[in-house]
């Protein structure tokens, strides 16, 4: 008996994967221009009012048409929302407290507001109580942690999903993933536990990175955009955390964090995602108009 074999979706894979990749040191590139060339007061109003945007996209993202649409909204706003409303008001209060950067050999290895992050911790593990125990959903992460703890009784505590938007669903798992891994960074990072050298926090690195090879092989079964766009959030998140591990061990230089000294290569970034963001846009107004109902002969809307 021959055993069918799905589709890989490689164009649209790898269209929705370099979309959310460009986001990372676009993300960094803003807040770094931000503070460099603002004065500290404008960057914190400028940082409240991105996300204060970020918020508003989500919320309109709820009301918009089309699952691929609503899902940009989603992930837009949620990158402005992150940049704005956790780590633009991190580094306030850093500052306004007096928090001092780590610094190595004269060198700032980790800013004040990264630092203070790790407080967090209990407040992201109740959203993830929440979630383990209160919603059923396609997370293969919190899936797994439903069946190793309920087992046969599963179904009977996470009984039903929760009311789905798919704005607020992009929203919450880009700030949820982005949370959960810098909190696993800056616990690597610290001395205290393990450390940016300890072969612990390696492993951490080819672990994910090997995680998201398996994730982007999964995602290429994708048909939908919109499904493919919400699984690369997941996929480059995991896939980026070894490149910031490397990037912590100077493996290599990373350019985003001195945007205005490789202005071409973030202009050129910046672009590619502009130009993906209106590619994959304009592939849900398509699908949106396929999947039209056909207006009856002689019937006008």
């Amino acid at each position: 008996m021959e055993t069918k074999t799905k589709k890989n979706y490689w164009g649209r894979t790898i269209a929705s994967f370099l979309l959310v990749l460009f986001s990372m040191p676009l993300g960094h590139g803003l807040m770094i221009m931000m503070e460099k060339f603002m004065s500290e007061g404008a960057m914190h109003i400028a940082g409240f009012m991105l996300g204060f945007v970020g918020l508003c996209m989500v919320i309109i993202g709820v009301f918009v048409k089309g699952d691929t649409r609503q899902t940009l909204w989603g992930l837009i706003g949620g990158l402005l929302f992150w940049t704005g409303w956790v780590e633009f008001l991190f580094l306030y209060y850093a500052r306004r407290y007096g928090v001092n950067p780590e610094i190595e050999n004269g060198v700032v290895v980790t800013k004040p507001e990264y630092l203070i992050l790790p407080a967090s911790f209990g407040m992201w593990m109740m959203m993830m109580v929440m979630y383990v125990f209160s919603t059923r959903n396609g997370c293969d992460f919190i899936t797994w942690i439903q069946k190793v703890c309920f087992k046969d009784k599963r179904k009977v505590i996470v009984t039903q999903p929760m009311t789905r938007h798919t704005s607020i669903v992009t929203f919450m798992e880009i700030n949820m993933i982005l949370w959960a891994l810098y909190l696993l960074l800056m616990f690597c990072y610290d001395k205290n536990f393990l450390g940016d050298h300890h072969p612990v926090t390696f492993l951490v690195g080819v672990g994910c990175l090997i995680g998201s090879i398996f994730m982007f092989k999964n995602q290429l079964k994708l048909a939908s955009w919109g499904a493919n766009i919400r699984m690369s959030i997941a996929t480059v998140i995991i896939f980026w955390t070894p490149v910031e591990i490397l990037g912590r061990m100077n493996f290599f230089h990373e350019f985003w964090v001195e945007p205005d000294k490789y202005a071409f290569e973030m202009s050129s970034i910046l672009v590619v995602f502009i130009a993906l963001g209106i590619y994959l846009w304009r592939k849900g107004a398509v699908k949106k108009r396929t999947n039209a109902p056909q207006t009856p002969a002689g019937k006008e809307n």
